[in-house]
């Protein structure tokens, strides 16, 4: 009972004597103190001339003459012993104790009055220190502290100005706490436990590995666990200390063993979880009772994972959700669901779901009838979650879904899914439309799926989607069909355009100011998809009004007053291209050549030959260049000539014709932009040859067939050249053919060059260049039958072939 006193009691070891006397004890009697020890004793014994010394301390006195052969002596007379024998000394240990429990009494009292408001900080510091050591005596002491309700006042120095003071409260209270669950919840009372938790915030160390030193302690109560966890911010903080890089090892042990023991409470694992450490929930979905496992993973379908967090879970517990997917009662496939539902959204866990073998149960949950039929809300979670598994990317014509090898791309799943889109409500039609969109995005199952679409004639169904009410369905109907177009073109050209209603939604959905959206992206690529060449549905665009919004769309991204975005770019190539469709119906349809006139589409379209990084809108544009070029042959306007003067009626073989100023070199007539699309009066020629120094092939290749059409037969070949040459475009062709990058690119550069070679000096000159005649005989040898003829003649013109037409009569 006494052990620890001595090291308050010994007359030797007082820091602070002022104290002690303070505290009016009774004096420490020399019989209490053992000779060799110089401290109280516990457990006095008498030898056998008289002398009383502490047990421990005497018996080592003996074990020493004995191992160094002396003679037995007494320590304190130094007289020899006959006898190690040693009588307890009852009546002095009895009244040893007395003492001390008087004394103790009066150091309590003491240690209670220095605890009131107004006490110094040294007599407050001694005092915890006091009651520190008193409890470390006994488990007994522990109560007496308890009945003498200096728990509360321990606990109110936590409030205390002095840091000292408040580390010292955290460490006593620690000590009054430690195995003695009463003494733990007269701790927590009140607000003391909020207030331990404060500090585990501080900025002070020795606070804060104090106060997670205590709240380790009191959380081995299992009564206090739901009480510590209800604590705002309690669990949050003591996860984050747990795997703190800055806190000491000790600190950050003691956190993560709080929270173990805060486990024992279903509340906290919950707010655990929201704090990231999800492992308890999991053990808990694992292990735990069908009661417990079924409130878990329906509380994990309720938090908001991290993508991260996502992983883990799906590496954890995923196979678990499945299992009871499959064979669970409602209730638990429901809960199951909420929580697959919310790890299979990120690419890397759906990846993990599909391994433990999500698929099988999820499509049957879909397809399933009758009495086993799901009820809808969780048939909407499996549609959800299909749809996030699909989005993942995985190779699903690999992953068989029954003991038939049929896969999620499989014609009869396909037309399973078409026949629920069209007989299922809009929520679950949107989930299966997004199904469809992620199976269409990769090359490898898009055929399969639009296959699967022909053959069930669905096509019709699908493209009334774009005028349902409910967004998501509408968006994920129009990417679907965004998606197919470029395989079915033809078939939605012509369902669009035998059913009404749809082209108009498209267009609105296009037309909406409000940035730009996926939506719009979808919509714009869907219509760039269809049949450029498409002259009835070009006509039912331009009656809907589509043509206005694409060019009023177009104009406000170039003067920059829309606003960019991720799907900026594919919005803008598919605004070009649907208004490049009117370039390819221009042959005698005077109101699309009055469109065109009216919105200047020549120089729209040398404007954006300038988009630079857009390499499909410069590819497009050249074409649409290309195209209406071909029309300002037609539409140039071929002044009558003057009439001749009065000496020229007389004599009209003695005068010349009179001549026509401002005509357009290469058409002979009168020419501008934007009445006869010319290129040469739109400033496009310099443009289009820039593009032929381009990286990408494809717009090369639009750049050259541009320019192709000034070198044409019905106009001034001669002048087109010189066109041509003044722009620095003689040596970009000639240097398309030396590359030689493609089959089109050197038929189009062959067939330039041949032209060019018509006017005598640039012929002399390119003669001269051995690589230019390289290039032509390469033509004429690999090329087709139409390049090699052309190439033959470009040989010709530069006398590497021999003109046999001036040696033979024609």
């Amino acid at each position: 009972m006494a052990e620890g006193w001595e090291e308050h009691y010994d007359t030797g070891s007082h820091s602070d004597e002022s104290y002690y006397e303070k505290l009016r004890m009774e004096p420490i009697y020399e019989s209490f103190v053992c000779p060799l020890t110089k401290k109280v004793m516990q457990d006095p014994v008498t030898i056998e001339n008289g002398q009383t010394f502490e047990r421990e301390a005497i018996e080592k006195w003996f074990k020493e003459c004995r191992e160094s052969r002396r003679k037995l002596i007494c320590p304190l007379t130094l007289k020899e012993l006959s006898s190690t024998e040693l009588n307890p000394s009852i009546a002095l240990r009895n009244t040893i104790e007395e003492w001390i429990q008087r004394n103790e009494a009066a150091q309590l009292e003491i240690a209670c009055r220095s605890l009131a408001p107004g006490g110094s900080e040294s007599d407050i510091l001694q005092a915890l220190n006091y009651i520190s050591v008193f409890c470390q005596k006994s488990r007994s002491n522990k109560h007496i502290v308890r009945n003498a309700e200096l728990i509360p006042a321990i606990a109110e120095m936590l409030k205390n100005t002095s840091r000292k003071v408040r580390c010292k409260a955290l460490g006593t209270l620690r000590i009054v706490a430690e195995e003695d669950n009463d003494n733990k919840e007269i701790i927590a009372a009140g607000d003391s436990a909020r207030t331990i938790v404060k500090f585990l915030s501080h900025d002070h160390s020795q606070e804060r590995e104090e106060a997670v030193s205590l709240l380790y302690e009191l959380s081995k109560c299992e009564a206090l666990c739901e009480k510590i966890g209800g604590i705002s911010g309690a669990i949050l903080i003591l996860v984050g200390m747990s795997s703190s890089k800055s806190e000491n090892i000790l600190t950050v042990e003691q956190a993560e063993k709080t929270l173990e023991n805060l486990e024992k409470c279903a509340s906290n694992v919950r707010q655990m979880a929201e704090s990231g450490r999800l492992q308890p929930l999991l053990t808990l979905i694992l292990e735990g009772s069908p009661e417990t496992q079924l409130s878990m993973a329906s509380y994990l379908g309720e938090l908001v994972l991290s993508n991260d967090v996502k992983v883990f879970v799906a590496q954890t517990a995923g196979s678990a959700l499945v299992d009871v997917m499959r064979s669970g009662s409602i209730e638990a496939r429901e809960a199951a669901l909420k929580a697959l539902n919310q790890i299979s959204s990120y690419e890397s866990s759906a990846k993990i779901l599909i391994q433990a073998g999500i698929l099988p149960p999820l499509v049957k949950d879909l397809f399933s009838v009758g009495i086993k039929q799901l009820p809808m809300r969780l048939k909407e979670l499996s549609a959800n979650i299909l749809a996030n598994v699909v989005s993942s990317g995985a190779d699903f014509e690999s992953i068989p879904l029954d003991y038939d090898r049929q896969t999620l791309v499989s014609e009869d799943v396909v037309h399973n899914l078409l026949h629920l889109i069209s007989n299922t409500g809009p929520a679950i039609e949107g989930k299966l439309l997004q199904v469809l969109v992620g199976l269409t995005s990769s090359p490898s199952t898009v055929v399969n799926i639009v296959s699967a679409i022909k053959s069930s004639g669905a096509t019709i169904s699908l493209i009334q989607f774009v005028e349902a009410p409910q967004r998501d369905l509408r968006v994920a109907s129009i990417k679907l069909l965004h998606n197919i177009s470029p395989y079915m073109g033809q078939e939605l050209a012509d369902a669009l355009k035998a059913t009404a209603g749809q082209l108009g939604s498209l267009i609105r959905v296009i037309s909406e100011n409000n940035g730009v959206s996926e939506e719009q992206a979808a919509a714009m690529g869907l219509l760039a998809d269809l049949p450029e060449r498409d002259s009835v549905l070009t006509k039912r665009l331009l009656v809907e009004g589509a043509f206005s919004v694409v060019i009023s769309k177009v104009l406000s991204i170039r003067q920059g007053e829309t606003r960019g975005s991720r799907f900026f770019t594919p919005y803008l190539e598919g605004l070009v291209r649907v208004l490049s469709r009117l370039t390819y119906i221009l042959d005698d349809e005077p109101d699309i050549i009055a469109l065109a006139r009216e919105h200047n589409l020549t120089a729209v379209f040398t404007d954006l030959l300038q988009m630079n990084g857009l390499d499909n809108v410069q590819m497009v544009s050249a074409f649409a260049l290309e195209n209406l070029s071909q029309q300002s042959k037609r539409l140039t306007k071929i002044p009558d000539p003057p009439e001749p003067g009065l000496c020229g009626a007389i004599f009209p073989c003695f005068s010349k014709p009179p001549a026509v100023t401002g005509l357009c070199k290469v058409h002979h007539g009168i020419c501008s932009v934007k009445e006869t699309f010319c290129l040469l009066q739109g400033k496009a020629v310099e443009k289009l040859v820039a593009c032929l120094d381009h990286e990408n092939v494809k717009v090369v290749e639009a750049a050259i067939a541009a320019l192709c059409t000034l070198l044409e037969d019905d106009v001034d070949v001669e002048q087109g050249v010189m066109v041509l040459c003044d722009a620095d475009g003689i040596r970009q062709i000639l240097q398309v053919l030396l590359e030689n990058k493609t089959e089109i690119l050197r038929q189009r550069a062959v067939w330039a060059v041949e032209r060019i070679l018509r006017i005598e000096d640039i012929a002399c000159e390119i003669s001269a260049d051995q690589n230019v005649g390289t290039a032509l005989v390469e033509a004429f040898r690999h090329g087709d039958y139409r390049t090699k003829q052309i190439a033959e003649r470009a040989l010709k013109h530069v006398d590497k072939l021999p003109n046999f037409s001036g040696i033979f009569p024609r």
